[in-house]
């Protein structure tokens, strides 16, 4: 249904009014967002990143300033969450873009704070016009809902099917989601047709604003009391979802439909299951690949010889060889996970640390001195690290 006519005058001020009250509340909105840091600063990146890179460098913040890593850090915490929320917007491709051109103000909106554009454009056109937003009776989607579930080492390598209990709107029983009291047939406003909103054009401008008729409501005049006429009711849902193997830290799994139920008879959204690896004992994860640390004794890296060393799917053994320093990376091709997203399967890369004893005996502890003291006697022969380290440290303080 179309409104007065507007007069040439009319759409120059409006059109005046639309462009000075979006600019302010932009630049507004976008000062308040100017103490966030930048997202690709954050992440150590520049703008011309690609997805998988954006991905490696959340996965390296994200295991060194996880909370189950640093329990009780609130800055490990604070920078663990500024990560997450870099890597959601920037692998997000149209965030991203909006990212890129306007910045933090143009998806923090999207994020439950701050004005993005929607609001931005939404409220404005309440100032001008006057009203809060129309209330449709129109279809419309249901919201996508976020769950976050924390699996271990094992079952992210090896996939596993969790039952979740997903707390969503569902569609009432009572109504089926028409919002009418049980027995009544909802009544469409003769108005606006059920819609909640008229429209006022003139040439290419159009205006919507909220019926005066039902006050946006379109139709329902007797609610149902089981979901007081919102045609939803909150109900946690069980729900057993298939987590794939290979599965890291950040990544999200879709499933469609299972969010909140739409309105109106709007498609439901979808469900996006987080994933969040909680920290293993032994391996610590960098993508594909594995790491661990081995304790070897001192003994043991001298004269060299075999270790067994553990591996997700049993055990293997790595031959050290005689003179052995601490610190040295052993890789073993193969040994590490098969990724989510093709046939390559990552290393485990195993780092030897020297063990040093404790609680000898007297006995024990005059075998080393004499063994030192016989190891002194040629020190450049059976230490030529150490004396080459002491040689540069005399060097560096005769320059002093």
């Amino acid at each position: 249904m179309l409104g007065p006519r507007l007069r040439g005058d009319d759409i120059s001020e409006i059109n005046n009014r639309f462009t000075v009250f979006a600019l302010n509340r932009f630049v507004l909105s976008e000062k308040n967002m100017s103490t966030k840091r930048d997202y690709y600063e954050i992440l150590g990146l520049t703008k011309d990143v690609s997805s998988e890179e954006i991905k490696k460098a959340f996965r390296r913040l994200a295991m060194k300033h996880h909370p189950d890593r640093n329990p009780d850090d609130a800055e490990s915490e604070a920078k663990f969450k500024e990560a997450k929320e870099a890597y959601e917007i920037l692998m997000d491709d149209n965030k991203r873009q909006a990212y890129d051109r306007f910045g933090h103000a143009a998806v923090d909106g999207s994020r439950g704070g701050g004005a993005g554009f929607g609001d931005i454009f939404g409220d404005m056109f309440s100032d001008i016009f006057g009203g809060g937003r129309a209330n449709s009776n129109r279809a419309q989607a249901g919201a996508s809902l976020r769950y976050r579930v924390e699996l271990s080492l094992e079952d992210a390598i090896y996939g596993i099917e969790k039952e979740l209990d997903i707390p969503k709107l569902v569609e009432c029983e009572e109504c089926h989601g028409s919002g009418a009291k049980k027995g009544t047939t909802p009544k469409e406003c003769k108005t606006c047709h059920g819609q909640g909103q008229l429209q006022m054009q003139q040439g290419f401008f159009m205006i919507q604003q909220t019926c005066p008729a039902c006050q946006g409501e379109g139709m329902i005049k007797e609610p149902c009391r089981g979901c007081r006429g919102q045609g939803r009711v909150e109900k946690a849902k069980k729900l057993k979802v298939k987590i794939p193997a290979g599965v890291d830290e950040g990544d999200r799994i879709r499933v469609g439909g299972e969010g909140e139920a739409g309105l109106n008879g709007g498609p439901a959204g979808d469900l996006y299951i987080e994933v969040s690896l909680k920290k293993h004992a032994i391996f610590e994860r960098d993508g594909n690949d594995l790491h661990c640390e081995v304790p070897v004794s001192f003994i043991h890296c001298v004269l060299g010889g075999e270790v067994e060393v553990p591996t997700i799917d049993g055990k293997a053994t790595i031959s050290i060889p005689a003179e052995t320093q601490s610190g040295k990376v052993f890789r073993l091709r193969g040994k590490g996970i098969k990724s989510v997203r093709s046939n390559v399967t990552g290393d485990l890369f195993c780092q030897v640390m020297i063990e040093t004893p404790v609680n000898l005996t007297e006995t024990q502890k005059e075998l080393l001195r004499q063994f030192d003291n016989s190891v002194k006697q040629d020190n450049q022969q059976h230490s030529p690290r150490s004396k080459s380290w002491f040689d540069k440290v005399k060097s560096f303080f005769e320059r002093v």
